[in-house]
């Protein structure tokens, strides 16, 4: 009986997941009204390969846009506050591989190969007037991950 009422209850979404949707909001609207970019795709998930014990590994890509003519994936990062570390930091190795697979793997599907490319992170860090947003251009690149044993069959 308690389960019946719980599954007709709506279910309240974890508090991380809505500030990183909010974030992502407030990201693509900076970009499109004031930096002038040209989204063609969000939170784009792609199967990149199998993990060692064999499990499919997916990774998501925040915003695909266009500055320009060139191709950015753009990393959000919503914080609530900047005062332990700041938010881009959360781009670690793991998460720029993650990020660099994901965009082969797109700009091999869409037929965009040839196309100049970056990568750019944007943080969100909610203020009292709003938020704070910072665009990070070209805040790393895929160079390190040329030789890596990862995209060795790619």
């Amino acid at each position: 009986m308690i389960e019946a009422v719980k599954s007709l209850l709506p279910r309240r979404r974890a508090a991380h997941l809505e500030l990183g949707e909010r974030g992502e909001q407030v990201a693509l609207r900076y970009l499109k009204d004031c930096e002038g970019y040209r989204v063609v795709a969000m939170n784009f998930r792609v199967s990149v390969g199998r993990g060692l014990n064999g499990q499919k590994v997916t990774a998501e890509l925040d915003i695909i846009a266009y500055d320009g003519e060139t191709l950015v994936f753009i990393e959000v990062k919503t914080r609530t506050s900047r005062d332990m570390v700041a938010p881009e930091t959360a781009v670690d190795l793991r998460k720029k591989r993650q990020i660099v697979r994901a965009a082969r793997r797109y700009r091999r599907l869409m037929n965009v190969t040839s196309e100049p490319y970056r990568y750019d992170v944007v943080t969100v860090v909610p203020e009292s007037a709003g938020y704070r947003v910072e665009l990070l251009r070209g805040y790393f690149d895929d160079r390190v991950f040329q030789r890596s044993r990862y995209f060795r069959y790619e």
